[in-house]
Order: C-alpha cells, then sequence, then structure tokens
C-alpha cells in the first residue's frame, strides 16, 4: 500500500463542479485511499453474475458494467491529465463527454471480471504514477476541460470519482459484499 500523503487542495485548484469529488475524501492518506477504493469497488463487484451487472438502476441510466467501465475510462483521463501537468506541461487539455464514451465503450458485452481487472490494472498504474511524482509537482496546475486545475486536485478528484460511484452502486443499484446478485 502506498504512503503518499497530499496536503487537501485549495478550492481555487479545481473548478467548483470537481468540490464535490473532492469532499469525498476523508483525509490526506491518499495513497492509502487508492488501494481501498479499488478493494472496495472488487468486493461491490464480486458477488454479480453477468445478468445482475446488465442490470440498470432506472431506464437511461448505466448497467453496472457501464458504470464500471465508466470509472475505467475517467480514470485514465484524470491520470493522463495528472501526468501532463506534473510534468509541467501547460497545453491546454480538452474535456471529455462520458456520456459518449459508455455507448462506445459497449461495456455490457465484456465479462464483469474482465472489466473489474481492467480498472485494477488501470488503478495500479495510477498508483505508481502518483509514488513516482517528485514533491514540487503536486502543486503545479495546467488547464482541463477549461478550467484551472493543480495536480493535487487530480489525486483527489481521482479518488472521490470512484467514492462517488461506489456509492451510487450501493445506494441505487444496492449492491453489497453480503448480498449476491442485488440490483434496484
Amino acid at each position: 500500500m502506498s504512503q503518499l500523503a497530499l496536503s487537501r487542495p485549495s478550492p481555487e485548484e479545481a473548478a467548483p463542479f470537481y468540490h464535490d469529488y473532492i469532499s469525498k475524501v476523508a483525509g490526506e492518506q491518499i495513497g492509502r485511499y487508492l488501494s481501498e477504493t479499488l478493494e472496495a469497488l472488487e468486493r461491490l463487484a464480486a458477488p454479480l453474475d453477468e445478468a445482475a451487472a446488465r442490470a440498470r438502476y432506472a431506464p437511461g441510466k448505466w448497467s453496472v458494467k457501464e458504470v464500471v467501465g465508466h470509472v475505467t475510462d475517467a480514470e485514465r483521463i484524470f491520470a493522463y491529465r495528472l501526468m501532463r501537468i506534473a510534468r509541467g506541461d501547460t497545453t491546454p487539455l480538452p474535456g471529455f463527454d462520458e456520456n459518449a464514451y459508455v455507448p462506445a465503450g459497449d461495456f455490457d458485452a465484456r465479462p464483469l471480471a474482465s472489466l473489474v481487472a481492467e480498472f485494477r490494472t488501470v488503478r495500479s498504474s495510477t498508483i505508481a504514477l502518483m509514488n513516482g511524482l517528485p514533491s514540487g509537482a503536486w502543486s503545479r496546475s495546467g488547464e482541463a476541460s477549461g478550467a484551472t486545475i493543480s495536480a493535487r486536485a487530480l489525486a483527489y478528484i481521482i479518488v472521490g470519482h470512484l467514492v462517488h460511484h461506489s456509492g451510487v452502486l450501493r445506494e441505487r443499484y444496492r449492491l453489497s459484499p453480503a448480498r449476491a446478485g442485488a440490483t434496484a
């Protein structure tokens, strides 16, 4: 488990729309949270069979598989932004439309175990990236999606984004590691 700890980003280090994700991170132990949130997602997905993983809590909402695919896509993008900004690259980075990415990913056609394994690989890469950054990199800022964002804020956003979606899986899909195949 990574020992990475980062002070909380100030409000001006990220656009207001990211503040909800940042606020979902309880403390400063980012390294520990990266591992814990990965393991929590794996425990939520473990009891599901393929039919339950394709379930949606309401019409027009993503399936569990699509949620897992989305968090993987988003983590790749956030980690890429983090790397660019941490390396001092000031090139403005574009936004992305998650509502276009999810259907293009065709996640429901893949086994849930494959999607979870892919997320584990992406998260492992994110952990390695963060562990390898020099301390001065965390205060660097750049532009993504038309707004200023710091490397430190991106670390918090990466953790908070998965906390958010894991909460949705528990609350809206009624998933729990103790209830196999439970969906709303």
